[in-house]
């Protein structure tokens, strides 16, 4: 089990545009919009160890507004936020706000020894890691500059070493590069 950050980001190290939008990344490469085939299979092995995910309010709303049905049926959604927001019919959702230690144990036992995924955004990633709960960084890094935006992480990562533990090229251009965090 391990508690997993899975994100696409720029060339120049951004996850999203500076108005939260996602058109770099969903319009690369043509006319697919599915996630596998563009990673070559590698999204559905990977969502295929997840057992419960986490996201910030930025990425929930992105959600809600841009995608026809949840994408996350079936497994607990955390979401960490501030505000007050509903969750939608059927989904397993989940809010929280403050400290993430005390639910990290509570996100863990409910993904049934399957991974925790960190959908995003960079300033809850920033939040896992500066905690010391961010075991991999799954970065898929798309050949596009886009010269602001949202960082993959918020803040500087104090502390933490990052160990490459795979390198995967994709045909689109794409490459999905693995590190541990060593502690």
């Amino acid at each position: 089990m391990s508690t997993q950050y899975y994100v696409a980001q720029s060339l120049d190290g951004y996850i999203a545009e500076a108005d939260h939008t996602l058109d770099w990344l969903t319009k690369f490469g043509g006319d697919s919009t599915d996630v596998s085939e563009v990673t070559e299979g590698g999204y559905d092995r990977f969502y295929a160890q997840v057992g419960a995910v986490a996201m910030g309010s930025a990425t929930y709303e992105w959600i809600l507004a841009e995608v026809d049905e949840w994408p996350y049926s079936g497994i607990p959604a955390w979401v960490f936020t501030s505000r007050e927001f509903t969750a939608p019919d059927g989904a397993d959702v989940r809010f929280a706000n403050g400290v993430i230690a005390p639910l990290h144990d509570e996100m863990t036992a409910a993904a049934g020894g399957r991974n925790l995924w960190l959908v995003g955004g960079g300033n809850l990633a920033s939040r896992f890691a500066d905690e010391g709960l961010l075991d991999e960084l799954i970065l898929t890094v798309v050949p596009v500059w886009l010269g602001s935006g949202m960082p993959t992480f918020a803040t500087r990562l104090e502390g933490e070493q990052l160990r490459r533990t795979a390198t995967e090229p994709f045909a689109n251009g794409m490459t999905e590069l693995r590190y541990d965090f060593v502690r």
